[in-house]
């Protein structure tokens, strides 16, 4: 029996290893039409959830750089994890400060795209599993464009296409370098910061 059970496991971990990396895989070149985050919150909400996909050449020439300017600026460089600013954020929560978030692009797609919101050392390890199989199957360009259709930037508004239109009413290759750069500047927290209502923070932030 026992040996049945560890035939059993290793079968299912085998499947399950082999199952997400197939499901990355064929995410290169197809596009999701939505993410484990959006149908999370569609399950707790009731209420739609809305995102309208956009090629990144159509993006225009100013929010790929703003969102990389604003939460990742070693994206081009590191493979998943910015070794320096998790060692920064380390080194700020032993000297007092509150411990803070040191998320990479590349980690934040792993999680909207396959994983649940929360808390807890099952969800932060497949998060590490789901960023390495990102940085190693995809180029940059394909993280950078999953992020910027899947990345919360309002109240039930996922990725740029449906942010674009809800604030703008324009469509993304249109946004001029000051509206792109406020969107950008609500990306840590778009529940709290407002693309519609801009606080002073966020202005600073834009600017």
């Amino acid at each position: 029996l026992l040996k049945r059970l560890r035939r059993l496991v290793f079968l299912l971990l085998l499947v399950a290893i082999s199952g997400s990396f197939l499901l990355v895989l064929s995410l290169r070149w197809l596009n999701p039409p939505v993410s484990a985050v959006m149908l999370q919150r569609l399950a707790n909400e009731g209420e739609p959830q809305h995102q309208q996909w956009v090629d990144l050449e159509h993006t225009g020439p100013h929010m790929a750089l703003a969102v990389v300017a604003a939460e990742d600026q070693r994206f081009p460089e590191h493979r998943g994890f910015d070794t320096h600013e998790i060692i920064a954020a380390i080194e700020t929560r032993l000297d007092g400060g509150r411990l803070r978030g040191a998320s990479t692009i590349s980690q934040q797609v792993a999680r909207n795209l396959f994983l649940w919101q929360g808390r807890s050392f099952l969800r932060k390890g497949l998060e590490v599993w789901f960023t390495g199989l990102v940085e190693i199957l995809w180029p940059k360009r394909r993280i950078l464009e999953m992020y910027l259709n899947f990345a919360e930037m309002g109240e039930r508004t996922f990725g740029l296409g449906a942010a674009s239109q809800r604030f703008f009413g324009l469509s993304p290759d249109r946004l001029s370098r000051q509206q792109a750069a406020l969107i950008a500047a609500v990306l840590p927290n778009p529940v709290v910061y407002r693309v519609d209502a801009p606080s002073a923070h966020v202005h600073k932030r834009r600017d």
